[in-house]
């Protein structure tokens, strides 16, 4: 039997997000889906939110972030296995799916490793849009693993950095970064500490995948005036900053209730003041005040900068050779008679 139009969901798998990528251009698209979530987080009260949905283990998590407008429905599942690495694995893999509310039939199906990656920068450096220093022109970036490049492209496509000051606890790691970074037109400095990346940095990224309570940074590196741009803290128990250097610091989130179980913020009091990136965006609260002022975005990732991804990628690929149909749903010609389609198909 020959699957009907409505059970075909288009599929992106990784070799077509690859190629829609290398066809748009990495910093171009960046900026496009940056874009989207700043579209959609102006309109942030009119999505479902809640916290993404985690089921932990000792080798590491499996999480589910679902979210919806009242008219499109997304929800990504991701894992972060930090110990993958060592055998040879990504740490974070993901796919996602958008569907519609009226009909609940799914309308995109992708592989979101990839995506993943676009959309985690795509944020940073939104947010290093609103809060990071005027003119700042250069960024540390500790730890270098799979986002590291996503990063350092994002500024500079986003925020006009041109220099990047690499460091991770492996060479390897920054010798990877640094080679990959090369031709961008971006100048790299492979540093011994993260103590000598933060010199002259006016942006400060923290990336790291330990899942444990961990000080990348203390309280004497940083000094007034700084953006820090904080990605590892994403799970209980797992944070990359001395609890002083928060509160020194304007703290910017995502979801609080999200943020106050996995964020850097776990580490203060239920009640410490935070202010949400999407009431900066639309002008409901202040963000960068003065060139003293320390700001802190406090980023986990949230299912809201997914579905603006998907959304991006659903109009992306539209008359391209991007993505394959897929045989997905069970369309019979009559909705009651699942059976008999069974059968007409033996």
């Amino acid at each position: 039997m020959q699957p009907s139009d409505k059970a075909l969901v288009p599929f992106v798998s990784v070799d077509n997000m690859m190629r829609l990528i290398h066809h748009i251009g990495v910093e171009r698209m960046i900026t496009e889906i940056a874009a989207q979530i700043e579209d959609d987080f102006k309109r942030w009260e009119s999505f479902d939110k809640t916290p993404r949905i985690p089921a932990h283990s000792p080798h590491g998590v499996i999480e589910l972030m679902p979210t919806s407008d009242g008219e499109a429905y997304g929800f990504k599942y991701v894992n972060g296995h930090p110990k993958n690495t060592s055998e040879g694995l990504q740490t974070v893999t993901a796919f996602g799916l958008l569907a519609d509310v009226y009909t609940g039939y799914p309308t995109l199906l992708t592989e979101m490793t990839m995506l993943t990656a676009l959309r985690t920068a795509a944020t940073s450096a939104l947010v290093g849009k609103y809060l990071a220093p005027m003119n700042a022109s250069t960024m540390a970036m500790i730890g270098n693993g799979a986002q590291s490049e996503f990063q350092c492209l994002a500024f500079k496509a986003m925020c006009g950095i041109d220099t990047v000051r690499l460091y991770d606890i492996d060479p390897a790691a920054t010798a990877k970064c640094a080679a990959n970074l090369q031709g961008t037109g971006l100048k790299v400095v492979s540093c011994r500490s993260a103590e000598e990346a933060i010199e002259g940095a006016q942006i400060i990224t923290t990336c790291t995948a330990d899942k444990k309570y961990a000080t990348i940074l203390t309280d004497n590196m940083v000094g007034p005036g700084v953006h820090i741009n904080a990605i590892g803290g994403d799970c209980p128990g797992k944070t990359e900053l001395h609890r002083d250097i928060l509160l020194r610091s304007d703290i910017f989130v995502e979801y609080p209730e999200q943020t106050r179980i996995e964020g850097e913020i776990q580490a203060l009091d239920p009640d410490h003041p935070v202010t949400e990136m999407w009431q900066v965006i639309t002008g409901q609260a202040e963000g960068r005040r003065d060139d003293r002022q320390i700001t802190l975005f406090d980023s986990v990732g949230f299912a809201i900068e997914d579905f603006s991804a998907l959304r991006y990628v659903k109009r992306a690929i539209e008359g391209t050779e991007f993505f394959e149909p897929l045989d997905m749903l069970a369309d019979p010609d009559d909705p009651r008679d699942l059976f008999g389609m069974l059968m007409r198909a033996k």
